[in-house]
């Protein structure tokens, strides 16, 4: 279990390739490990289990399922990811409950600079709609946002300099794919209710 507040971005240093997963090992910054064998950590807003690690990086597998359903299909050499290691019991809840369990991959569809802030739209898969509420919670690259505005099949989120200097939000361009996870007690409610598909 997460809570959306990024601890660090890391830099994949290598992409090991196998016939239906493959291995990554992340860079991070001095002073962020060590990890522990096993532990959980959320990279990009995917929760992957830690397999190897150093004081300075740490590699996780990522099984073919989870690339096929996230944005780490298209991950490279030297990309910037957001990291949170799991919540500690009896810690600060500062976001909101992300498992680390992505919903669905949607695509930057525009940036709009504001005063001291950036609004961020973004394409999502209709069907995810329903869980997304205006002021409501969403996780987008593992991050904590609050939703702006929701429509059939976008969504608003506003970013402050804080978000945007501590995460790799700030590099995103027009068309980039990125995870989403919905608010989990949406679909909790959604299924106590009787209307789950």
């Amino acid at each position: 279990m997460f809570t959306g507040l990024i601890e660090a971005i890391g830099e994949v240093s290598r992409v090991d390739h196998t016939r239906d997963a493959l291995t990554l090992t992340i860079r991070t910054p001095q002073g962020y490990g060590p990890f522990a064998h096993g532990e959980s950590i959320s990279v990009d807003g995917v929760c992957l289990s830690v397999i190897a690690s150093t004081e300075t990086s740490f590699s996780v597998d990522v099984m073919r399922e989870t690339l096929q359903v996230t944005s780490l299909k298209n991950v490279a050499l030297g990309r910037r990811v957001n990291l949170e290691r799991a919540i500690v019991a009896g810690g600060r809840m500062g976001g909101h409950y992300v498992q680390g369990h992505v919903d669905a991959v949607g695509r930057v569809e525009k940036r709009l600079p504001g005063d001291k802030w950036e609004y961020f739209t973004f394409s999502i898969p209709k069907e995810f709609t329903r869980y997304i509420v205006k002021r409501g919670s969403i996780a987008i690259q593992g991050v904590s946002l609050t939703v702006v505005d929701v429509s059939k099949k976008h969504l608003v989120v506003s970013l402050i300099p804080e978000t945007l200097r501590a995460t790799n939000l700030s590099t995103l361009q027009i068309g980039d794919e990125v995870n989403f996870e919905v608010d989990i007690l949406a679909k909790y409610i959604e299924k106590a209710l009787g209307k789950a598909k």
